[in-house]
């Protein structure tokens, strides 16, 4: 099953209330817990994913990256809980959620920064309503 895939059917009617049960909120929620567009740089940098956070924000192509360098960067810095628990309300594994989170988080990222820059409140509040659109922008790629 690819990306958009995996997107559409945990967009299809997967979202649990409050906190949403899509791979997009997941994102979000992770960038909220990570302190924002800055604090999720920062915990990425410390982890040696410096490079490709920065292209993520900056205005050229997003640099990939894996999802054991997500899973390692999550452990070390306890993040991990957050996929863990979004894992276990979507009924997935969570390495597999881990996959998907690292390919949709690059383009989470640059939707957020869409100047190169973090947002004014990317210090710490991180409104997951930034993330409105994205999920359709990525399933109209998918169409396209």
């Amino acid at each position: 099953m690819s990306l958009l895939d995996s997107l559409g059917s945990l967009l299809g009617g997967n979202n649990q209330g409050e906190g949403g049960g899509s791979l997009i909120s997941v994102a979000g929620q992770l960038i909220q817990q990570a302190g924002g567009v800055q604090g999720l740089a920062s915990t990425l940098q410390q982890h040696g994913l410096g490079d490709a956070v920065q292209s993520w924000i900056g205005t050229g192509a997003n640099q990939a990256i894996s999802g054991d360098q997500l899973n390692q960067v999550l452990q070390k810095s306890g993040l991990d809980s957050v996929v863990n628990n979004a894992a276990g309300k979507l009924g997935v594994d969570p390495s597999q959620l881990i996959g998907q989170l690292a390919q949709v988080l690059p383009h989470a990222v640059d939707h957020v920064t869409p100047d190169g820059q973090v947002p004014s409140n990317g210090g710490g509040g991180f409104d997951l309503s930034m993330l409105g659109g994205l999920a359709e922008k990525l399933l109209a790629a998918k169409t396209a």
